[in-house]
């Protein structure tokens, strides 16, 4: 780690200069850069409180939270790096995250000790900020320094290479977020392994199952939001919002383009990198068919008159908190008598399972709230074999061939955030004020489905929104974007 060659520096095909002359001649006459006064952002002062409830669910244990690498996406070019969200959650640090960054939580006598290890820059006397293209400051940027990063985060920062030291002593003590950065997991693991005595330490098995109870509290920690994560969330909606009347804005474009899909979805994605860090998941472009196609990110396809268009898309900020909206929507304006049907039926069962939301509730109930509606829809139909009553028994559930997705899940830093939680915390658990999730019902019928009459073959429709759960209620976040069929057709209409 403390060496300036990058893993995959490219020395067989570089041209850059290696003589002594040129080392010396680039290495000077460069003006000082003064310390910047640097002001807490807001985030860190949650970042403590949320590092020391770990803290308290871990005493005596050393825990390892790294952010990641980066992932190689072809040869030696990488995707846009993300950093792991139990990272980001505990820090505060977001899209400005160093990449192979490392959070040590040290055990001490009345709880635990944070460090932030990263990777601070070299300085213009080494080679690595000219010659190293995977690091160094001429093609990537200065990284910031140690001094400025723990005023930013409120933590104390030490250099990567002294995490080294760290490594060193790793023992069966030492909980790590496994999934996180698998090269430095196998690196923990064989220290342990390889230290004398280690017959005596627990199996790599044994380690990976107690850190496995580190990443599920990590998750459950997230399962209530703080109001900072509040406030975030309410900014990615509004976000998402405004990506979507691009979108309708664009709309002439989109259907004179053979892929009109992929204009749909170029057109979100440059409202979420101008508003914030990134989507927070690949956009869903579905039009006509393609809406039967629960995670259709091909885009390639058209947008024609009379199509629907379900469009499920989120903006993520810069802090890493995305939105997660889907809306479906008449390309032309207005719906047909059957899309305004199943579109009506879809509404129906989003309102019912959003009435319901209150703290004390369980999660499950949502759901299962949603589905009622949905049977008794496609019972009344004539679709199902039997009736709506039967069909919600477990042992038949003929109405979910309409729709096989659950209908929540909670939101945060991921999309599909806490996905470690326990199930009688998650799916099972009683809701609570702070919980951020959705709601998202739908119905699709495949354009080959001989269940249903042919004129609801090939429509497909989703309206999912992100509920946040007060003291007394819930409050729909995404409210301002419109959902009722009539509402809808004004929206496409007015952008237009």
């Amino acid at each position: 780690m403390a060496d300036s060659q990058a893993p995959r520096a490219t020395s067989n095909r570089s041209t850059t200069p290696g003589s002594d002359v040129f080392k010396d001649y680039i290495s000077t006459q460069w003006a000082e850069r003064p310390d910047e006064a640097v002001t807490p952002r807001e985030q860190s002062a949650f970042a403590l409180e949320r590092r020391s409830r770990l803290s308290a669910l871990h005493p005596g244990k050393r825990l390892v939270v790294p952010a990641g690498q980066t992932k190689v996406r072809s040869n030696d070019t990488d995707y846009p790096f993300r950093a792991h969200a139990a990272f980001s959650h505990l820090t505060g640090w977001g899209s400005d995250t160093v990449p192979g960054s490392v959070l040590v939580l040290e055990p001490t006598a009345d709880g635990h000790e944070a460090t932030l290890y990263f990777r601070a820059s070299a300085g213009r006397d080494s080679d690595e900020f000219y010659a190293n293209p995977e690091i160094g400051e001429f093609w990537i940027g200065p990284r910031p320094s140690l001094v400025q990063v723990g005023a930013d985060l409120g933590l104390e920062t030490r250099d990567l290479a002294d995490f080294e030291a760290m490594v060193g002593v790793a023992d069966a003590d030492t909980l790590l977020v496994r999934d996180a950065d698998p090269d430095l997991t196998r690196r923990v693991d064989a220290l342990v392994d390889e230290r004398p005595g280690s017959e005596t330490l627990d199996t790599v098995a044994d380690r990976a199952a107690a850190s496995d109870t580190l990443t599920r509290d990590l998750s459950e920690l997230r399962l209530v939001k703080d109001p900072f994560e509040i406030a975030e969330m309410r900014l990615a909606v509004a976000a998402t919002q405004r990506g979507f009347d691009d979108v309708i804005a664009d709309l002439p474009e989109v259907l004179a383009h053979p892929r009109g899909e992929r204009l749909v979805e170029g057109t979100f994605n440059r409202r979420a990198r101008a508003d914030g860090n990134a989507v927070g998941y690949d956009t869903i472009a579905a039009s006509g068919e393609h809406a039967c196609i629960l995670h259709w990110t091909r885009n390639d396809g058209t947008v024609s008159p009379g199509d629907l268009i379900l469009i499920d898309a989120g903006i993520e900020l810069d802090s890493l908190y995305t939105a997660d909206i889907t809306r479906t929507l008449p390309v032309s304006g207005r719906f047909s008598d059957v899309q305004r049907l199943v579109y009506d039926a879809v509404l129906e069962a989003a309102d019912a399972a959003f009435a319901i939301v209150k703290p004390g509730i369980r999660f499950r109930e949502i759901h299962a709230t949603a589905m009622a509606v949905i049977a008794e829809k496609t019972a009344e139909w004539g679709f199902l074999p039997v009736s709506a009553a039967e069909s919600i028994q477990p042992e038949r559930q003929y109405h979910r061939r309409y729709m096989v997705h659950g209908t929540s899940h909670h939101l945060g830093l991921d999309v599909h955030d806490c996905a470690a939680a326990r199930r009688d915390l998650y799916l099972d658990g009683v809701v609570e004020p702070g919980m951020v999730f959705t709601i998202e019902p739908g119905l699709y019928f495949q354009p080959d489905d001989l269940t249903v009459p042919e004129e609801f073959r090939g429509i497909g429709v989703r309206i999912e929104d992100d509920i946040l759960v007060t003291a007394d209620g819930a409050e729909n976040l995404s409210i301002a974007i419109p959902r009722t069929a009539a509402d809808v057709e004004d929206w496409v209409a007015g952008r237009r």
